[in-house]
């Protein structure tokens, strides 16, 4: 497995890659009106919905990088792009030549993944300490997984809490069902960043080894991970700030 950061933007994606892309939102101000002439009604009609001019600019800035990164994989203007939801309203390619993707946002990041011909997920959260993370556990996880959150030393816990949270959330949105899933049905490990698995499912006996699951720390403010069906080669990580936006 190679975790590496790309500073290339490759047209082809292999088979076995992960390519995940993160970007801070700075201020992009001068770009809104370029970005916004590439989304849809339905995401212009999403834009006018939000309260906060925050809530806006994330919105617009997620949705616009979605399409121009798909917009080059896809080899198609970015405005041109269609989605398709399931029943649960996990976001797919109309016509996307068996590329999949997934997208998630926290404060000021945002996340973004490709694959071939695989289910995935992906989740960010922004890590804030003044939680009472074993009284959430107790609510949400399995078991298993607040058996390993009371093992681990109090000063490590917020950590191993947000691990397992984007753990199960990046699977739960790879696997397609929404909240339909309960996440009490399955546990995954949150001990540590290099070691990220989906133990067991209610579901099936063998489904935990047909998955993989990775973290990452883009910044030490955040904290994401990403859920994949399928035995992966290589996981790409992409800071789009470096590059992407800087004109």
């Amino acid at each position: 497995m190679s975790n590496v950061i790309s500073k290339n933007f490759d047209i082809e994606i292999p088979l076995t890659t992960v390519r995940v892309y993160f970007a801070h939102f700075q201020d992009i101000s001068h770009k809104i009106e370029a970005y916004l002439k590439i989304l849809s009604k339905e995401e212009l009609n999403s834009v006018n919905r939000f309260k906060f001019s925050k809530d806006r600019i994330r919105f617009i800035f997620s949705r616009a990088i979605l399409r121009i990164l798909s917009g080059r994989y896809l080899d198609m203007d970015p405005n041109m792009i269609k989605f398709k939801y399931n029943e649960y309203g996990k976001p797919s390619f109309c016509n996307g030549d068996h590329l999949e993707f997934n997208l998630s946002h926290s404060g000021n990041m945002v996340i973004l993944a490709f694959v071939k011909e695989n289910q995935i997920g992906v989740d960010i959260e922004q890590i804030k300490y003044n939680i009472d993370c074993l009284s959430i556990a107790n609510k949400f996880f399995s078991d298993q997984e607040i058996n390993q959150l009371q093992n681990i030393p109090i000063n490590d816990q917020k950590i191993a809490f947000y691990r397992c949270w984007t753990r199960k959330e990046a699977f739960i949105k790879a696997e397609g069902s929404g909240l339909s899933l309960p996440l009490t049905s399955f546990s995954v490990s949150l001990d540590s960043d290099s070691k990220a698995e989906l133990i067991e499912t209610n579901c099936s006996h063998k489904e935990n080894i047909e998955w993989s699951l990775y973290s990452y720390r883009p910044t030490s403010e955040y904290i994401s991970a990403i859920a994949v069906r399928g035995k992966m080669n290589s996981i790409e990580y992409i800071d789009l700030n470096k590059y992407l936006f800087q004109n």
